[in-house]
């Protein structure tokens, strides 16, 4: 496949660079990578040790930014190109990205897929991104999905994340066979039945050791979207869609993303959000995979279908997003963008300042964006008589500008092995 490469001229064209880097926050991220990092690499967001999920971080910032209209940093993107290896696969993070990989290093599937969607997005690489693509579909199982690690079995969010780096290409899903399956064949062996008492409708992880389907939130939301051909950045449907648990003698993938949307429906009812427990710890809310449904269920239904754990995230998820990093922003910025809520202001936090300001400054403001702000502003102009108007305006545009100088200062999704 030829990966088209967007014009870097016309990505680039922005308002003026305001005001210099801000310093990392320090985060204190609850994923394996909490230590901080003694030594963060440059134009890495982030301050904590990046050995387990540097590439994904990096990714979500990335994705999250251009999805707000913020053109990165030149040294972020180049900081994630150089982590490739040169078979086209990323691993978590690679300390020395000018030594060679070898058969030690552990590439894996969700890294890549997730630095395809973001280089992708911010244009220019597509050298990159097609030989990435190809290493993913190298490595594909004979069931039509993918593992975490090459050679293990397909599971749904590895399998749903690649759908999101193949379909965000323009590359369809259903092309990419392997032994005559595609990946929404391997989705749909994921699926639970609507007859299932518990977990009716849901997506499985993969199956157990005795081969049944377990009810996994987390899988469920990534299974909706990867039943969609949806990414990490989706956009509300349409069209309001059902979302009620129907079963079927040959299920589509449609339907199977209806199915899983009726569980997260029926599950988010209770506290209108997804909850985790840990080690066996009480139940706690899991702010991640909130977003995620999120998405999933506005991706599937309509905004409106995630109207209430939505709600439930802009009251509570400032805090954990300050704690988690880069990621944790990105994932509420997706939730934003795909129910039409201001990412700016956010249960009144601005998440796109908050993840701009842990990593190195973008280079400005897509053109597309400045524009439409100017066109609003001189409407705004034209529609006040008061002899307050002008004053006003100037007014707005002073502190539009401190606000802007702010904002350019500055998921960790949980993954199953």
């Amino acid at each position: 496949m030829n990966v088209r490469r967007r014009s870097s001229a016309a990505a680039l064209a922005a308002i003026a660079v305001i005001g210099a880097a801000a310093a990392p926050a320090v985060a204190a991220d609850p994923s394996p990578s909490s230590s901080p990092s003694k030594t963060a690499p440059s134009g890495l967001y982030g301050t904590t040790d990046p050995q387990y999920d540097g590439v994904w971080r990096q990714s979500l910032a990335l994705l999250a930014q251009d999805t707000a209209g913020v053109i990165p940093s030149s040294t972020a993107v180049k900081w994630l190109t150089d982590q490739q290896c040169a078979n086209g696969a990323f691993a978590p993070f690679r300390a020395d990205p000018a030594a060679a990989c070898d058969a030690k290093t552990p590439v894996d599937t969700n890294n890549t897929a997730a630095a395809v969607q973001a280089l992708w997005a911010v244009g220019g690489h597509g050298d990159v991104v097609e030989s990435a693509l190809g290493w993913l579909k190298s490595v594909q199982n004979e069931d039509g999905g993918w593992g975490y690690v090459p050679g293990t079995p397909s599971d749904a969010n590895s399998t749903s994340v690649v759908v999101g780096a193949l379909t965000a290409t323009e590359t369809d899903p259903e092309k990419v066979v392997k032994d005559g399956k595609s990946p929404y064949d391997a989705l749909l062996t994921f699926a639970l039945p609507c007859a299932k008492d518990k977990g009716a409708g849901a997506f499985a992880f993969q199956p157990d050791k005795d081969g049944k389907l377990l009810p996994n939130a987390d899988a469920t939301a990534a299974g909706v979207l990867g039943a969609l051909g949806e990414g990490l950045v989706a956009d509300a449907a349409d069209k309001a869609g059902a979302a009620s648990c129907t079963d079927a003698d040959k299920p589509t993938r449609e339907g199977a993303a209806a199915n899983a949307a009726a569980y997260l429906t029926a599950t988010l009812a209770k506290d209108g959000h997804l909850v985790s427990a840990l080690g066996g710890s009480a139940d706690q809310p899991d702010y991640g995979n909130t977003a995620d449904a999120v998405v999933a269920l506005a991706a599937q239904g309509g905004a409106d279908k995630a109207a209430e754990p939505l709600a439930w995230l802009e009251k509570n998820a400032a805090k954990w997003a300050a704690e988690s990093g880069p990621a944790a922003y990105a994932q509420l910025i997706f939730a934003a963008h795909a129910t039409g809520t201001d990412p700016r202001d956010f249960g009144g936090t601005d998440l796109v300042a908050k993840l701009n300001a842990t990593g190195p400054a973008p280079q400005g403001v897509a053109a597309k964006d400045t524009a439409s702000a100017n066109a609003d502003e001189k409407s705004d102009e034209k529609d006040d008589d008061s002899p307050f108007g002008v004053w006003w305006f100037v007014g707005v545009c002073l502190v539009f500008g401190i606000g802007i100088g702010f904002l350019l200062s500055n998921r960790n999704k949980k993954q199953q092995p």
